[in-house]
Formats: structure tokens, C-alpha cells, sequence
């Protein structure tokens, strides 16, 4: 029975979910996702896991979160004024945000903390410092 192996473009079907039980994403009613094993084109400890398996093969797997979208970053986080932000701003915790630097690069970033003086905004991803279990089946090595 053929494996994927680095190189392979293959496709699968999953569903992430976090320690809570909740999805975060998943394939279902949609094409299964393609990417090239060992590509770098998903996250590494998923790629890692889907290489060796076989068609139709489907297993659950715990990626940590090193593996995944990184630990936590305090650094990626700044408090800003809250008088420097434009009142029609929403300022709910979790709405996403998109900056622009001083050269031009737009950075997203989401609303982590308010009070009365200041708003913290965090520029990790939403998923950083969190462990994901996948339940992942390989349909296909094209």
C-alpha cells in the first residue's frame, strides 16, 4: 500500500478542535485539502503526521502547539491609548483589527484587553499557544 511521503501532493479531510471540544476548522462539505507533504504549506506538526499514511487511512492526532502556530508571544502584544483609538473602533475582546505600520505593511492584530485607559492588542495568531487535535483522513496521493 503506498504512503505519502515528502514530495506527495495529497489531499485529506479534517476537523480541528481544541481541548475543549470546540472546531476551529474543519474540511467538511468542502473539497478535501491539498498540499505538497513536507512543503511547508500547512502547519509542521500536522504535515509530520500525515506523512507515511496511507489512502484512506484516518487516524486523531494532538499537534502541540510549538508544532502548530507557536507558543504565545507577549512581545506580539502592545497597549495603546485608548484615547488614540477612533471611537467607531470596536473595541469587543477577540474583534479582529488590521494596522499599518509606519512603512506601509498592514499586521493583524485582535483586541485582547480594555480599560478604562488603554486598549492591549495582540498580533499572534488566534491560535497561537494552543495544543489542536485533528481528526485527519487521507483520501488521496494525486
Amino acid at each position: 500500500m503506498t504512503q505519502a511521503k515528502p514530495g506527495d501532493k495529497v489531499r485529506i479531510h479534517y476537523t480541528g478542535t481544541l481541548s475543549d471540544g470546540s472546531t476551529f476548522d474543519s474540511s467538511e462539505g468542502r473539497d478535501p485539502l491539498e498540499f505538497t507533504v513536507g512543503s511547508g504549506e500547512i502547519i509542521p506538526g500536522l504535515d509530520k503526521e500525515v506523512e507515511g499514511m496511507a489512502v484512506g487511512e484516518a487516524k486523531s492526532v494532538t499537534v502541540a502547539a510549538a508544532e502548530a502556530y507557536g507558543d504565545h508571544d507577549p512581545g506580539r502584544t502592545q497597549a495603546v491609548p485608548r484615547d488614540q483609538v477612533p471611537e467607531h473602533i470596536p473595541l469587543d475582546i477577540g474583534t479582529q483589527l488590521q494596522l499599518q505600520t509606519p512603512d506601509g505593511q498592514a499586521v493583524a492584530v485582535s483586541v485582547a484587553e480594555v480599560t478604562e485607559d488603554e486598549v492591549v492588542l495582540d498580533a499572534n495568531h488566534p491560535l497561537a499557544g494552543k495544543d489542536l487535535n485533528f481528526a485527519v483522513e487521507l483520501v488521496e496521493i494525486v
